[in-house]
């Protein structure tokens, strides 16, 4: 545990919070909040998307479904009607036909469109934390608004932001993609993170927040701003070699105060919290979305899977990974990454995430993306889940679109096929049920629709309007480029 002044200063007891309340964590509750259960005062955030209020027809015509039910793939037909999907898997009737738009599967594979459960459109592809903080607002603007678009052209219909480096960003982005205005997939906007001055990550992209008063003003004015979430960053990072990851910055006061404010308010709470002590706070106190978790002990476990009803982990595995094996050619040798701890780091969470797979937590897609080793277009946590924590292909999609409705409080219309549900889809030139790494590049993404629209097509199916050049795509192969220089040279 860190000493300083934030620190956590209650000493855990088995039945007792941080603040000395009595705690069950077989029957875990703050307050009058049963901790098993998600929050009843959290309203799911509006998702819609203005326009395509027409009722055209889109027919996809012998498709590979994988319809994220849980079922086997299957063999079929699939038909929009506006915004929504009218049918899965039935064939498509003559009449219906002859009044849609036609695309045949040729051998493809139909599925929902996947979700980034901590997504930072505002992170810059800078090569320092620092960075993140430099690019002046209008420019920001402009980046942010260009990584959405980056994300939706790699199949991304569903983001959760994790933090955004300037207050308004996020919010404004999302404004104007439910506008119509700019292409983008649905999203959840944040606000900067909040933590102690003493136990800021990037002082630059940080509000600051030192007593329960100045936590609940911040929660109140981000909720009015339009955020969905508030974020706590409650544990060090490795990188800056200050604060380590298994240090814990909040103190209980604090998170106690955030969680209820931010309930209060309708919005939910996600943390930055590595280290086994940040994750108990997180348990005792009700926070929502636990990023990384990469500390938890056996202890902690049991606690978490008590909660796994109500509680999401999204261990942004890739930022670990890339830092770890990409980030060289920008400054950060293997050696210095093993150095400060991200070798170990990656090998305890594995072993943790490999046990609540075998739990049932809710353990969701999410890379931390926009550094310059984790660049915004360079999506492969799907990968990563099938590689290195042994879910299999379904298990890794299903965590990559059912759960992604489930995390946007919206199962009911978002990360399936389904009848009703919003017609958010992508077409895979393969089957990645045999090939998981067909999801780590775009290029093998044939179409990408987003609320019965065609976002992007290609000549197989439709002259080529999709233009990636607006995107960051560009900048992310260059900077792949680089990193594959620097290897060659130090080999």
């Amino acid at each position: 545990m860190l000493d300083h002044a934030s620190a956590p200063s209650t000493p855990r007891q088995p039945n007792q919070n941080g603040l000395g309340q009595a705690f069950d964590p077989r029957k875990p509750k703050y307050l009058n909040t049963d901790l098993t259960k998600p929050d009843p005062r959290v309203r799911a955030p509006d998702i819609d998307i203005h326009g395509n209020d027409n009722d055209a027809l889109t027919a996809f015509v012998d498709f590979n479904i994988i319809d994220s039910t849980g079922a086997d793939a299957y063999r079929g037909d699939l038909l929009v009607r506006g915004r929504k999907i009218v049918s899965v898997g039935t064939p498509i009737s003559d009449e219906d036909l002859r009044r849609s738009r036609v695309i045949r599967g040729n051998g493809r594979t139909i599925m929902s469109g996947l979700v980034d459960a901590h997504t930072h459109f505002t992170w810059t592809n800078a090569g320092t934390l620092d960075g993140l903080a430099e690019m002046a607002v209008e420019e920001h603007t402009l980046f942010s608004a260009r990584s959405a678009r980056t994300f939706l052209d790699c199949g991304y219909t569903m983001c959760l932001g994790a933090a955004s480096a300037k207050d308004r960003i996020d919010c404004v982005v999302w404004n104007a993609i439910k506008a119509g205005d700019i292409p983008g997939p649905r999203y959840l906007p944040n606000a900067r993170e909040m933590a102690p001055r003493s136990g800021a990550l990037v002082p630059g992209i940080t509000r600051f927040v030192e007593n329960e008063e100045e936590i609940e003003e911040a929660v109140k004015e981000y909720a009015e701003m339009g955020a969905t979430q508030v974020k706590f960053s409650m544990s060090g990072e490795e990188i800056t070699e200050s604060l380590r990851a298994e240090d814990t910055t909040f103190p209980d006061s604090l998170v106690a105060a955030g969680c209820e404010a931010a309930h209060n308010a309708g919005i939910r709470v996600c943390s930055h919290a590595r280290s086994d002590e940040s994750i108990i706070q997180c348990l005792q106190y009700g926070v929502d979305i636990i990023y990384h978790a990469s500390f938890i002990s056996d202890e902690t476990m049991s606690m978490l899977e008590r909660q796994k009803d109500r509680a999401f982990v999204v261990p942004a595995l890739n930022w670990l990974y890339g830092t770890l094996y990409d980030a060289e050619a920008f400054g950060y040798p293997l050696a210095k990454a093993e150095s400060v701890g991200y070798g170990r780091e990656l090998e305890v969470a594995i072993a943790g995430l490999k046990e609540m797979r075998k739990r049932g937590i809710k353990v969701l897609p999410g890379g931390d993306y926009g550094f310059a080793w984790t660049p915004h277009g360079t999506y492969r946590d799907l990968e990563l889940f099938v590689d290195l924590l042994g879910f299999t292909p379904m298990e890794a999609i299903l965590a990559g679109t059912a759960l992604g409705g489930e995390i946007l409080m919206h199962p009911n219309e978002l990360g399936k096929l389904q009848p009703g549900f919003f017609a958010d889809l992508i077409v895979v030139n393969g089957n990645p049920l045999e090939d998981i790494k067909l999801f780590s590049s775009h290029k093998n993404l044939d179409i990408v629709m987003i609320n019965g629209r065609l976002h992007k097509e290609t000549h197989k199916d439709a002259p080529t309007y999709y233009e990636p050049t607006e995107s960051l795509l560009r900048e992310a192969k260059n900077l792949r480029i680089q990193s594959k220089a620097a290897q060659g040279h130090s080999t």
